[in-house]
């Protein structure tokens, strides 16, 4: 039999190992697993390893920009960023598009404003906030949300009307009740705001301007005490919780311990989190300024070790980018906080842990693709398997190389990782058996991303 499509002497990566076999692929789907197989086309993966294509559980892209953000990550050049870095699928935030995504209203305007512009596949959260409590959250249900998000955190502009808010205690339950009836995931941004507020109004009147004094202004227990919170509440209400980017092994601690409880929780962190420390930042500059903050080296040796036992349930980028003029100034405190990271994933990831702290292949798919896809159920996504989306990316081990800015497909080619060595290579990137990039010939022109409406 002949197929559309066959890869040919990969080191597939299917659910439990490693295999050296072809993967076939017909009117999108994965249609066998074998060898031998051929197809009308075919691509030699000779001496790579082909992985589930990517799905970042979290990335902000703000289309539309509401006449605020226009000129921030908007869906053409994020999601070619996306193939670029093997994101074949992704969870867009609420946030930071005008207007946030909170009612049947505004995710229309989302999804009329990425219909054309996709080359990925995206699930839709939608944002609980004070101001949706009465009837929002059943909105974005029946408009095809796949999960829900909420900051603890303070966030959004309450100067652009529409923009996202942060929840205070009462909203955070009384969404958590109705969300539950949902069945869906509610992922949390968890960080005191009352405590990291005025922690880092103080250091600015004192003058502070460093981005390790603005890591100060946002200590460990700034990140427990609200994840214990949103835990306490999820026992409460029955609402399955999420604890986005942590950022410290001590969070993590508590998800495990609540998780052993009977919880329904899992938490993440980020590419950056496991990549960057804080003795170096400064020296980096506000680019990689984000919240909560990139800490020591001490924790993210912590964090490593969480991911390595498998208590953190995926790794996300967060990408979340701005215009060059806010991230460049002098005084970190007064800089957007947010890290442009979607097209740097799967290479960093690979290298860190795969290539440099032995990481199973296994596991690795598990982090980028199968468990996040498993968490918000968009169940044609996440692994090799007869049946599935046919999304891949294909991976050259061992193949350092140097990023720069102009590599970057991100509106604003700014990112932390310019000018670090990577020590792999995304080779190629497939959503649902088309290519959507390639080294050879770059990204695609065509638009055959979805949005994924659950």
């Amino acid at each position: 039999m002949s197929y559309d499509l066959v890869i040919k002497n990969g080191l597939v990566i299917l659910e439990g190992g490693e295999v050296q076999t072809d993967v076939a692929v017909n009117d999108g789907l994965i249609a066998a697993i074998g060898t031998d197989l051929t197809g009308e086309k075919e691509i030699d993966a000779t001496g790579l390893v082909v992985s589930p294509g990517m799905v970042d559980a979290h990335v902000h892209i703000t289309d539309p920009g509401g006449g605020y953000r226009d000129e921030w990550e908007g869906y053409v050049t994020g999601t070619a960023a996306c193939a670029k870095g093997g994101v074949t699928s992704f969870m867009e935030m609420p946030l930071n598009q005008v207007p946030a995504t909170v009612d049947a209203k505004s995710l229309n305007i989302k999804y009329q404003a990425g219909e054309g512009k996709l080359k990925a596949d995206v699930g839709s959260f939608g944002g609980l906030v004070p101001f949706n409590l009465e009837g929002g959250i059943q909105e974005l249900n029946e408009g095809g949300v796949a999960a829900y998000k909420c900051f603890m955190g303070t966030c959004g502009d309450r100067t652009i009307d529409g923009d996202f808010m942060n929840v205070d205690d009462y909203a955070l339950y009384e969404g958590m009740k109705q969300i539950a009836k949902t069945g869906k995931v509610l992922a949390i941004h968890a960080e005191n705001a009352p405590i990291t507020d005025k922690l880092g109004e103080i250091a600015y009147k004192n003058g502070e301007t460093t981005l390790k004094a603005y890591v100060a202004t946002r200590p460990v227990f700034t990140e427990v005490e609200p994840i214990r919170r949103a835990i306490l509440l999820a026992k409460e209400t029955g609402c399955r919780i999420h604890i986005c980017h942590i950022a410290c092994p001590e969070g993590v601690e508590e998800v495990t311990k609540a998780r052993n409880e009977g919880v329904d929780v899992t938490c993440e962190t980020c590419t950056h989190y496991l990549y960057f420390e804080t003795d170096e930042l400064d020296a980096i500059g506000p680019v990689v300024k984000c919240s909560p903050p990139i800490r020591d080296k001490k924790a993210q040796d912590g964090l490593w070790e969480k991911v390595l036992r498998e208590e953190i349930a995926f790794v996300t980028s967060d990408h979340s980018p701005c215009t060059p003029d806010l991230k460049e100034k002098d005084n970190a405190f007064e800089a957007w906080g947010g890290i442009s990271g979607v097209q740097n994933n799967v290479d960093v990831l690979f290298d860190e842990g795969v290539q440099k702290r032995g990481m199973s292949l296994d596991l690795f798919a598990r982090l980028i693709a199968t468990n996040p896809a498993d968490r918000y159920e968009l169940t044609q996504k996440g692994r090799i398997s007869v049946g599935k989306d046919a999304d891949f990316v294909l991976i050259k081990p061992n193949a350092p190389y140097m990023l720069k800015a102009e590599d970057l497909a991100y509106r604003n080619q700014i990112s932390p990782y310019i000018g670090r060595e990577i020590g792999a290579q995304v080779v190629q990137t497939i959503l649902r058996g088309t290519t959507v990039y390639s080294q050879d010939e770059g990204v695609s022109e065509e638009f055959v991303g979805t949005f994924i409406k659950k």
